[in-house]
């Protein structure tokens, strides 16, 4: 004997308005995930740089050493609906390809849609940017000196204070120190990877 479930009409009407509130509420869901909620990368401004500390040695076995502590603040805007906190890390500074600095990042959080300035101290290592083969030409010839700073943020990123997701933010920044104008011209590029 087949067992016969009778629906009636009101129950019927029931199911297929919430099937089609159910579905309804899926693509909106859907289509904010997809363009409110999609994570943007960060924008990174660099601020004037400010000589903190100047080093110059001269060893007794006729050895030069060089070395300049730059202060670094970069502001940091989170263009996202979720905040991003993330852990220690350190930038680095090269010129020509070779390593001449470093700089530590303290772990922090950004919130969302908001600013965080990153404050730190760049120790470049004068002597090795002096030691490279085209220091004098970029210098005296071409009167432009280019550096390239790279870091990288891991940590994570929180949407609606629910969703939590592993998240890489990866910045690398093109300065060029223009030598008689005493000028800075920074550019960055961001990704953020998941």
């Amino acid at each position: 004997m087949a067992c016969v479930i009778r629906c009636s009409r009101r129950q019927k009407i029931c199911c297929g308005v919430t099937a089609i509130v159910v579905i309804l509420l899926v693509v909106v869901l859907v289509v904010l995930f997809l363009t409110v909620f999609k994570p943007k990368e960060p924008i990174i401004i660099i601020q004037p740089v400010k000589l903190e500390g100047f080093v110059f040695v001269a060893s007794p076995d006729s050895k030069l050493e060089l070395n300049v502590t730059l202060g670094v603040v970069a502001t940091v805007k989170n263009r996202n609906h979720g905040s991003f906190t993330y852990q220690d890390s350190t930038a680095t500074v090269s010129y020509r390809g070779s390593l001449v600095g470093e700089a530590p990042i303290n772990g922090d959080t950004v919130p969302d849609h908001g600013e965080l300035n990153v404050s730190t101290s760049l120790a470049v290592q004068a002597d090795e940017v002096l030691k490279n083969g085209n220091f004098r030409d970029d210098y005296f010839n071409k009167g432009v000196l280019n550096f390239t700073s790279a870091s990288t943020l891991q940590g994570k990123v929180k949407i609606l204070k629910i969703i939590k997701k592993k998240a890489t933010s990866l910045s690398t920044c093109y300065v060029s120190v223009f030598v008689k104008t005493n000028t800075i011209d920074t550019t960055c590029q961001n990704k953020l990877e998941f």
